[in-house]
């Protein structure tokens, strides 16, 4: 029986645990990628770690979130990262070198390697042959420090694709019909892979964009082969001698399979308020829009501008529609300005952004009140833009560009034949923004730039035998971290400042949350399915360990949020009958007991519901190592007793 492609990978970087679907492993990880927004809180515990210098053989910090520097936040958080990064041996890509994603995959990739990174969408690279998983920010330090990911052995779903793509339709129609069909939660659980004759006609940069969004599934991770066409990129990059072949074998095994033939694909739109509520833009032609944004870490690269540019020629956005920008890399936006492309934008009215990820995480560009805005990111959640009655649709730049100059969500199919666009057989390479750490024999002259917005991390406690507390919120189904931990201009800065963000916490359900939950002092949280999808922004398990959170019980977790939690020490439970939710509201006071002996060596654990008197059966679903985490009080305090 032979492997999947990613399958070769995990194999190849086994150091705990045995492959069998469900058990839990360890892996070692090569790579390291963190973001500003994240990356903060990632360094702060990889000091409270106390190792003096990075372990992995590439680990890159990046500023591409909180860019606009309305306060002093953003820029001592920007001088936090640089001083640690210089001082713990990792490269530090600096303000408007580009996004995360994009750089990364240009720069630093290689097929076969695996990768972690602080943001959800880090399975980017898993265009480039890469295993590139989204983590929370304490595994990223712990990875840092030497110490393996460890994940639950994954299904493997094989994804064939076949044919190749009709004219105006994109990778990014690719992603959004896998979304229709398994939905945002039809990956958890799951590495998808791409495979099939189809997987030819598609450069590196639209593989990226597939691999990018799968996330949106609640995927481990997503990865295409490693071939002739990632050869290609590379050697454009002339980074060629990372090149390596990766493939599943003939007779590897998958648990799932899809087909999708490409040639029958049209232009797909993502409707509110859910990257799976997809549509044909066929059928949504014709409506009004107020605005368009063209960018993110999903659809930025090189070969995407190129085609906005040749739409946008010679014409003039909509008087009605603001149209925004923003190239995914430095890198980018130098090749952009070296042809006729970036003039072009800027002539047909285009405001041109930094290369950020900027309004994807709502960091500027809020649409207008009750606004429709067309956007060619990932994510659409309800407020994300920064305009809570803001309906967003996902689609792609091709059809982005061609609603911008109607005024009305256009199919892009509508503007005739569409020329070839070609990769470059070089792309400009200019590396300056990347500053490399000092030598160890340098390191401890570096001083650590701390500013008044740097604040430790939460205080952590081994886990009590008894928990009687009020549950403080009760939610319902496909809570996202947006609505635990929202983003924005406003919120985003306090993110290496705990107790000040842990004011907006859950503010996008119910505002006195956070007030209430910090007079209890100690509650619950009872949620539906799917609860924590989206973004593996560990804040939204860290402002709820501040505000006295210690269990949260629910029908389902998304992957990356329950790590979290574990990682926060705070207990993820589950109800045996997903009914018994019913059984629990809002206020009610709830007794969980022999916490310790269920927790170490047990599957369930009851808990009386002491307002109605009524009991229900909740599941204990941790692995061994996970279940120790939990007693000690968090990954924190687990790994200094085991460093």
């Amino acid at each position: 029986m032979g492997y999947t492609a990613a399958e070769k990978i995990l194999r190849a970087h086994l150091v705990d645990g045995e492959f069998r679907k469900g058990s839990e492993i360890g892996i070692r990880i090569d790579q390291t990628l963190t973001q500003d927004a994240t990356g903060t809180m990632a360094y702060i515990e990889l000091e409270a770690m106390e190792i003096p210098s990075v372990r992995t053989e590439k680990s890159v910090a990046y500023v591409d979130h909180n860019t606009l520097q309305s306060g002093f936040e953003n820029a001592d958080d920007h001088l936090f990262i640089g001083s640690v990064a210089k001082k713990r041996g990792i490269s530090f890509s600096r303000p408007g070198n580009g996004i995360c994603h994009q750089v990364h995959l240009e720069r630093f990739g290689i097929p076969g390697k695996t990768l972690i990174g602080s943001d959800s969408h880090t399975p980017t690279c898993g265009g480039l042959g890469m295993l590139a998983i989204g983590a929370g920010g304490l595994d990223v330090a712990v990875a840092m420090g030497g110490g393996p990911l460890y994940i639950t052995y994954p299904k493997m779903v094989k994804v064939e694709l076949k044919g190749k793509l009709s004219p105006w339709v994109s990778a990014k129609d690719v992603i959004l019909e896998v979304l229709r069909r398994l939905t945002v939660k039809g990956g958890v659980g799951k590495i998808i892979e791409y495979t099939g004759e189809g997987v030819k006609t598609l450069s590196v940069p639209e593989r990226a964009t597939i691999t990018n969004m799968g996330a949106e599934l609640g995927a481990t991770t997503s990865i295409f082969p490693s071939d002739e066409k990632t050869y290609e990129f590379m050697k454009a990059q002339h980074r060629e001698a990372d090149w390596v072949e990766l493939k599943a074998d003939d007779d590897a095994v998958y648990d799932e399979e899809l087909v999708i033939d490409l040639s029958t694909l049209e232009p797909l739109a993502a409707c509110p308020h859910s990257p799976d509520n997809v549509k044909p833009v066929s059928e949504l032609a014709g409506m009004k829009i107020n605005q368009v944004c063209i960018g993110s870490c999903t659809n930025s690269s090189f070969v995407d501008m190129m085609k906005v540019a040749y739409i946008l020629k010679g014409k003039t956005v909509h008087p009605d529609v603001s149209l925004s920008i923003a190239p995914g890399s430095k890198q980018v936006l130098n090749m952009l300005s070296k042809g006729e492309y970036l003039s072009d934008m800027i002539d047909c009215g285009a405001r041109i952004l930094e290369s950020a990820c900027g309004p994807c995480i709502g960091m500027g560009q809020s649409p207008n009140s009750a606004g429709v805005s067309l956007r060619t990111f990932n994510r659409n959640f309800l407020g994300r833009s920064g305009t809570k009655d803001a309906e967003v649709y996902l689609i792609s730049p091709e059809t982005a560009a061609a609603s911008a100059l109607t005024g009305v969500l256009t199919d892009p199919r509508t503007l005739g034949d569409m020329p070839e666009f070609k990769m470059p057989e070089e792309f400009v390479i200019n590396d300056n923004m990347v500053e490399l750490p000092v030598s160890p024999e340098d390191a401890p002259a570096v001083e650590i730039r701390r500013g008044p917005n740097i604040k430790g991390y939460p205080k952590t406690s081994p886990l009590p035998d008894t928990i009687e507390a009020e549950c403080s919120l009760k939610v319902g189904d496909n809570i996202t971290t947006d609505h635990i931990m929202p983003a924005g201009s406003k919120i985003l800065p306090l993110r290496s400042n705990i107790p000040e963000i842990s004011k907006h916490c859950f503010e996008v359900v119910d505002t006195e949350f956070p007030a209430r939950a910090l007079s209890l002092g100690t509650s619950i949280i009872v949620g539906g399915s799917n609860y924590g999808q989206g973004s593996s922004r560990e804040h939204a398990a860290l402002a709820p360990l501040y505000l006295g959170i210690k269990a949260v019980v629910v029908q389902s977790f998304a992957r990356i949020h329950k790590a979290n939690l574990i990682n926060a020490g705070i207990l993820p439970l589950t109800f045996e009958a997903e009914s018994d939710y019913e059984k629990i509201s809002q206020g009610d006071k709830l007794s969980l007991t022999g916490l310790k002996e269920a927790v170490s060596t047990g599957n369930s654990v009851e808990l009386k519901n002491l307002t109605t008197g009524e009991s229900v059966t909740l599941k204990i679903e941790l692995s061994a190592r996970d279940r120790e985490i939990i007693l000690a009080g968090g990954l924190l305090d687990y790994t200094k007793s085991k460093l």
